[in-house]
């Protein structure tokens, strides 16, 4: 059973369509990638998706009430921004919210397993205002992950992190994948999107160019006619890599 249904969804700004007719599913085991230039409609569709934008069409997310909606995916936005000097485990328990309080062993052992699947059970009684941007993005994601909900959405996790902290997160999102988990991630770095999603959309002026696995996806063609890019993508020991030759003018 998906995770995640969209059919024909919908958003328009105006009477621009800034995603147009897009119908995907994500099933339990994925990690979906979802690729495309700047304004090709990534956030805009995973805000739609969950309800969170006025939207045509259908999203099984959207039809839900906020609480089932919460339990049934984990939103993980852009922003990184921590307002208030709370401890990271305070923070992070945050994440069960969603869930029946009473049940505290539950959400003591979610918070824990959030702590140490993203490395920070050190910085537990750190205030999280404190830490570096890094650290913080880290503390964002284990949030989500104390949801333990079957789907993650997320809208540009790596962006602005370091190499070991991009590598390591997307290590996190396909390790919930292997588990049953799905994940859907918006990503810029399309070395990064072949070598840890199961499979990559690829949006081009809110539409869906391709879907697939990642190197089906991830031709020369696509490359030419979405990302103005001429290249290809090499095959590696460690997993492909995009080699970029020039830009398409």
């Amino acid at each position: 059973m998906s995770l995640l249904a969209l059919d024909q969804l919908t958003v328009t700004r105006g009477q621009c369509p800034v995603v147009d007719s897009v119908s995907l599913t994500v099933d339990p085991g994925e990690c979906v990638g979802l690729i495309g230039p700047n304004g090709a409609g990534k956030t805009t569709l995973l805000r739609a998706a969950l309800g969170l934008l006025p939207h045509r069409g259908r999203s099984s997310l959207a039809t839900l009430s906020a609480r089932d909606r919460a339990r049934a995916a984990a939103w993980l936005p852009q922003s990184r921004e921590i307002a208030w000097p709370v401890t990271v485990e305070t923070l992070v328990a945050l994440g069960r919210l969603p869930h029946d309080s009473r049940a505290g062993r539950v959400q003591a052992r979610a918070v824990e397993t959030a702590l140490d699947r993203m490395e920070l059970a050190a910085f537990r009684h750190r205030k999280a205002t404190e830490l570096s941007g890094g650290e913080q993005a880290r503390v964002l994601i284990a949030r989500a992950l104390a949801q333990d909900a079957p789907l993650l959405l997320a809208d540009e996790p790596v962006a602005g992190l370091d190499p070991a902290s991009q590598i390591f997160t997307l290590q996190v999102f396909e390790a919930l994948a292997s588990e049953g988990h799905a994940v859907l991630v918006s990503l810029h770095d399309l070395t990064l999107a072949a070598r840890h999603c199961t499979r990559l959309v690829l949006l081009d002026r809110g539409r869906v160019a391709a879907d697939g696995p990642p190197l089906e996806v991830l031709t020369e063609a696509h490359l030419a006619e979405v990302f103005h890019l001429r290249g290809h993508m090499l095959e590696t020991p460690h997993g492909p890599l995009l080699q970029p030759l020039d830009v398409l003018r």
